[in-house]
Formats: structure tokens, C-alpha cells, sequence
């Protein structure tokens, strides 16, 4: 069964998407919302911080809807595999990619920090940054909070219908995983099951299609309040941090990313372009995670099966960011450096040991990297963790640099999967980077 005609599968809606008025583009939509948002808050503070509900509304609706797309995509995903030995074999190739390039990206962190030094000649004293130690008291409480034995038993779900009400998206992917095998198991008698779940699929991608709609509101709310609350102006005295960070990220997406892609088959900047509506949502939300529905249907659009899909996206989400770890040794050498303290080569690997540790399951949600620096300082005693209130004015300007790092490199990694796996439809990878499917993807398509 398919869907309905009026909701085509993504080749055949690439022509009228074509005829569309360039205003009717959702990749339009959301760049005026954000330019317009940067303008309510620049010119009128007071305004834009009030505009914050927009933002904040549009994000809880598409934290709703991410757990059932990631349980029914995963599910259906492996009991369509049949073969649970290649959803192990899958499963071992993504953590050993999201491994590497996660290390290689806290070392290019601390490399950065190393040559630029980003905070010498700061001489920040301790204790002096007192305007912030209410907020940065939250942040290292919730630092404290989390240890890897909290880690690994955060990933089992109280009860299995928890594991989809919490928004918890390890407990999800858990719990998908085990009815995915279950499901498989089962053989025929799961067939009818598995059919009833693929249908259910459809109406889920449905509502990510309607949901994204409203994300120019989003996007205009929350860029609205980002720059009415923190302006402009507090980017000064740290600009050498935020400008090394962002050039950081900027030549790992199309440098590291881009030979990446390169040896898979696809240029970076294609994918960037193909998915240039989704950037714009992360850019203005500050939050891969709003994206992530519309990412893992565009996935599919673009000849990466479900199965791959399933794993590798929401997997991503807690141990593939990139961007974060770029942020996380650059800032712990900015805190060191700018209260002059020295860090031996010892030191610093074992500040990358740590931060590989602390760094694994930080959600892609607002504020989480800074959460996840706070963990790994609070680990070592060299440097002092009260110190992250020197960034503490100018994190979230860092925050959508993170996250659309962390974005363009799930999407890049399960292409590679899906490649190294041999199952990616290059003819269709080709048609949806060429621009001939564009926007937000349709939902899959359910097969006859």
C-alpha cells in the first residue's frame, strides 16, 4: 500500500517542488524568520526575550514526536533486516566510526587551543567572575549529577512506555533495539505486526511534515530571544574564542567532513545544500534535535535504507557530536590559559580522556555541551570548573555552531555506513544531491 497521491514519494513531488515561488520554500521561510527575529531582539530586547515561548513551544513539539519516529523507524528497520547477525555487524561499524571521529575531533580541539591560544593574556583570577556563580552553580550540579554508572542506567527505562514519554533518546533507542529483535525473531507471525508498524511509520512522518510547518515561528522565536537577551555586544571581550571555534568547526565540516565525503562518493557541499532547510532549523533553535525527524526522513530520501537510518541517526544524536567535542578540549585550554596555568602533554591527554568519557550521551538539546565542559572539568582538579563563567556570556553564540557541526556530521556518517555497508542507492543519493528533491523530505513510503 502506498500513501495517498497527495502526499507523493519524493521523486515524483521534485517537479512541483521546483514550480514553487521561491517565498513557499521552507529553507526561505526560516532564513526570514531568522533575520527577522535578530532584528526584533537587536532593536528591541525587551520584545525578543518575550518572543522565547515561540521557540521554546516549536522545540517541545518536535521533542513529542522524536521518540515513536525513532522507536518505529528503528523497529521496523531491523525486523525488515531479517538477519540480526548484520544488525550487530552495522551496529559495530557506526560506534567504531562515531569513536574515531569523535577522538579526532577533541584532538583538533586541543590542537587549536594549543596553536591559536585563544585565552593567553586574559589573567583571569578565581573567584572573579562572581556575576555568573548563580548560574554556573546550576551548571556544575548538573555536571556533578551524571558519572558513567549514571550513564548506563539512564539507559534503561523505568517502565517500556516510560522510555517514549521521557523524551529520553537512548531509552528509546534501547527499547526499540529489543523489539526490533524481538520482532525478527518472531519470523512470519511477526509479519502482521510488522505491517500494522509501517503503516503506524507513515502517520509519524505525517505529523513531522505538519509540525515542520510551524518551524519558521520556531526559528523567529528563538533567535528573537537569543539575541535580545544576550546581544551582541558580549561577544566582544571573547571574541578570539568564538571566532577560533567557529573557523575550528568551519574547517572540520569541509576539510575532515569533506574528504570524508569524498572518499564515500559525495560532495559536502551538496549534502549541506540538500539539506540546507534543516541547517537553517538548527541554526535558528540553536538545537540538532529539532531537526532530527526531518534529518533521518531526508536520509532515506537520499538512498540510505531504514535499517541504517534507524541506527545510525539516533545513535549519533548522543555519540557522534563533533561539534560539541571541538568545543569541549578548545574551551577547558581557553579556561586554562586564561587563568595562566600551564598544562603539561600529560595533562592534556588526560584531559582528552576525560572528555572522551564525559562527552558520550550529551543529548543534542540547548546547553548540553556546556553541561557535558562542566563534567569533564569537575573530573580534573588542574583546572578550576568554576572558570567556565568566563564563557559563560558568550556560549550561546557557540551553541549553534556546535550544533549544526554535530547535524552535518550524523548525516555524513550514515551515508558512510550505509556505503560501507554497500546498501546506499547512489542513483537516488545522486537525484536528492543534485537538488532534484529539495525542502523537508516526504515521509517514506510504505513498500506494497
Amino acid at each position: 500500500m502506498k500513501l495517498d497521491p497527495t502526499f507523493p514519494e519524493p521523486s515524483e513531488a521534485a517537479p512541483a517542488e521546483h514550480r514553487k515561488p521561491f517565498w513557499r520554500h521552507t529553507y526561505f521561510q526560516v532564513l526570514a524568520a531568522i533575520v527577522a527575529g535578530s532584528l526584533i531582539g537587536h532593536f528591541a530586547p525587551e520584545t525578543g526575550q518575550a518572543l522565547r515561548p515561540f521557540g521554546d513551544g516549536f522545540i517541545r513539539l518536535v521533542k513529542m514526536i522524536i521518540p515513536p519516529v525513532i522507536f518505529l523507524t528503528i523497529v521496523t528497520g531491523i525486523a525488515g533486516m531479517r538477519d540480526l547477525r548484520a544488525v550487530a555487524r552495522v551496529a559495530g561499524k557506526t560506534f567504531g566510526y562515531f569513536l574515531f571521529f569523535s577522538t579526532f575531533a577533541l584532538v583538533v580541539g586541543l590542537i587549536t587551543a594549543n596553536v591559536i591560544r585563544p585565552g593567553a593574556g586574559i589573567h583571569a583570577k578565581i573567584g572573579g567572575a562572581g556575576e555568573n556563580a548563580a548560574s554556573v552553580a546550576g551548571y556544575i550540579g548538573k555536571a556533578h549529577e551524571s558519572s558513567i554508572t549514571e550513564f548506563v542506567l539512564n539507559i534503561i527505562p523505568d517502565t517500556f512506555v516510560s522510555a517514549l514519554t521521557t523524551g529520553n533518546i537512548l531509552q528509546a533507542l534501547f527499547v526499540a533495539i529489543l523489539t526490533g529483535i524481538g520482532l525478527a525473531l518472531m519470523g512470519e507471525r511477526g509479519a502482521r505486526v510488522y505491517d500494522v508498524l509501517e503503516e503506524i511509520s507513515a502517520v509519524a512522518f505525517r505529523i513531522v511534515a505538519i509540525l515542520m510547518k510551524a518551524a519558521p515561528i520556531g526559528a523567529f522565536g528563538a533567535m528573537a530571544f537569543t539575541v535580545g537577551k544576550y546581544g551582541a555586544s558580549s561577544l566582544a571581550d571573547l571574541a578570539t574564542l568564538v571566532v577560533t571555534f567557529y573557523l575550528t568547526a568551519f574547517l572540520f565540516v569541509f576539510v575532515v567532513l569533506g574528504i570524508v565525503g569524498r572518499l564515500a562518493g559525495f560532495s559536502i557541499l551538496r549534502l549541506i545544500a540538500y539539506l540546507r532547510a534543516e541547517l537553517l532549523l538548527v541554526l535558528g533553535t540553536s538545537s540538532s534535535e529539532s531537526a532530527l525527524p526531518s534529518l533521518m526522513a531526508k536520509m532515506e530520501s537520499a538512498g540510505c535504507p531504514k535499517s541504517i537510518v534507524g541506527l545510525v541517526v539516533p545513535m549519533g544524536y548522543s555519540f557522534n557530536l563533533d561539534g560539541t567535542n571541538i568545543y569541549m578540549t578548545l574551551a577547558a585550554l581557553f579556561i586554562a590559559q586564561a587563568y595562566d596555568i600551564h598544562l603539561s602533554f600529560g595533562q592534556q591527554i588526560l584531559l582528552l580522556g576525560m572528555a572522551m568519557l564525559s562527552s558520550k550521551g550529551a543529548a543534542g538539546v540547548t546547553g548540553a555541551g556546556f553541561i557535558t565542559l562542566a563534567a569533564t572539568l569537575s573530573i580534573l582538579p588542574t583546572i578550576p570548573v568554576a572558570g567556565i563563567a568566563l564563557i559563560l556570556g558568550v556560549d550561546r553564540f557557540m551553541s549553534e555552531c556546535r550544533s549544526l557541526t554535530n547535524f552535518i556530521g550524523n548525516a555524513v556518517a550514515t551515508i558512510v555506513v550505509a556505503r560501507w555497508e554497500g546498501v546506499l542507492d547512489r542513483s537516488k543519493l545522486a537525484l536528492a544531491l543534485r537538488g532534484e528533491q529539495s525542502g523537508l523530505a516526504a515521509p517514506p513510503v510504505i513498500p506494497e
